[in-house]
């Protein structure tokens, strides 16, 4: 089967994924119709989407949602109707998307999805829920899911997404078709970023190397100079831990760059939240005191987005904190990859060949059981990050390993 376009077309790389699930959509079809047996097979109602960062997971979830309200009478996700236009523009009324800027997904929103999901749906096709971050679910939100899967509405469709089946409770792993996505190529991120963004193709293919596959980050990598200069200073720390000091230097400002970063994208999105939900609850509005306090329990709503906001903020330096480590891992395979190919010719397929120089002087003076204790003490300050350490003690941690390796 070649690859169908439309709105399959923004997932680069994947051309089983997208077959299996065109494959359920045209099924899909059969069961509005009122088939049974192999006709339908293929379709149920609770799917998980598992891959890797930047694999395409909600891009999967969003094209399959289309397809299930495609109205094209041939082709299912066509990308052209305005049924696949608003469900992948997240506006159709029986699609919901979410995807949440805060640590975790709780019971009360999660509540909140199951009910929606038991309503028929608006346009007598399919109600769709795409959970984009499942596996921030909390256990008491992942149960209250739980539920709903084992009982679902007639026209209800659950997509699920998650980096891998780990994440998810066993009972719902259980009760969902699974699609495992895979990292996309260099070349197929190349091709489809200098068609689509009219980049040019070795631009695009040095970007999608440094980005190890995530086409997100690839896309940032070439056109927003904020993340390239980030990827950039990330990448001077290895060279900055010969003394403690220097180390200790190191670790601070990358810690302090991961919190800039965080701090100029929440800054203008926390000041609109605020003046809007204030202008909701009636401050500024009329005359008299009671306008300067807006309604009764105002104080309240305002604390719980002021709290919801540093959530917000909290992950969003995480976010930026692990794609810098991340980097600086990736250095470090490429230092291995020089000391086991000392001729050269592992330079072809390193992530940071704009680096090579670096890590071939790094390579040269280390051993590697040195570097890849240097790997391990990167992808522990990850986990103790995402533990809960403070950052700055993590990094440090880190950093100060490197430095003795």
């Amino acid at each position: 089967m070649t690859q169908p376009g439309g709105a399959w077309s923004a997932l680069i790389g994947q051309p089983g994924a997208v077959e299996r699930l065109h494959d359920a959509a045209d099924a899909a079809r059969a069961v509005l119709a009122g088939e049974t047996g192999a006709a339908v097979a293929a379709m149920t109602h609770a799917w998980l989407f598992t891959g890797p960062p930047g694999s395409g997971r909600s891009t999967a979830a969003r094209a399959f949602a289309a397809a299930l309200q495609c109205t094209d009478a041939y082709a299912p996700g066509c990308g052209q109707c305005q049924d696949c236009h608003t469900a992948i523009a997240g506006t159709h009324p029986d699609v919901t998307l979410v995807a949440t800027d805060q640590l975790t997904i709780g019971v009360e929103q999660t509540r909140g999805l199951v009910l929606g999901a038991a309503m028929s749906p608006s346009r007598r096709r399919w109600q769709v829920i795409v959970v984009e971050d499942a596996d921030r679910m909390t256990e008491g939100a992942a149960n209250v899911l739980l539920k709903a899967i084992e009982e679902p509405a007639p026209r209800t469709v659950w997509i699920l997404c998650a980096p891998s089946t780990a994440d998810m409770l066993p009972t719902i792993l259980s009760r969902c078709r699974h699609l495992a996505l895979r990292t996309p190529s260099p070349d197929a991120i190349a091709d489809a970023l200098s068609a689509t963004d009219g980049v040019d193709r070795e631009r695009a293919l040095a970007a999608a190397q440094a980005a190890q596959g995530h086409i997100g980050r690839t896309r940032a990598l070439l056109l927003d100079s904020a993340a390239a200069a980030g990827r950039t200073e990330a990448l001077k720390l290895p060279s900055e831990v010969a003394d403690v000091g220097r180390a200790l230097k190191a670790a601070q400002s990358l810690v302090d760059a991961a919190a800039a970063e965080a701090k100029a994208l929440s800054e203008t999105l926390d000041a609109k939240e605020t003046e809007e939900l204030k202008v909701a609850l009636g401050y500024g509005q009329g005359k008299g005191s009671g306008s300067a306090r807006g309604v009764a329990g105002s104080a309240g709503i305002l604390k719980e987005l002021e709290t919801k906001q540093k959530r917000r903020a909290t992950r969003t330096q995480r976010d930026a904190l692990d794609r810098a480590l991340i980097d600086i891992a990736a250095f470090y395979r490429d230092v291995l990859a020089q000391q086991f190919d000392p001729s050269g010719a592992a330079t072809l397929g390193l992530v940071h060949s704009d680096h090579a120089h670096q890590t071939r002087a790094i390579a040269a003076n280390s051993s590697p059981a040195t570097t890849l204790r240097r790997i391990e003490a990167v992808i522990e300050a990850r986990k103790a990050i995402a533990a809960n350490v403070a950052p700055l003690l993590a990094v440090e941690a880190m950093a100060l390993t490197l430095r003795t390796g």
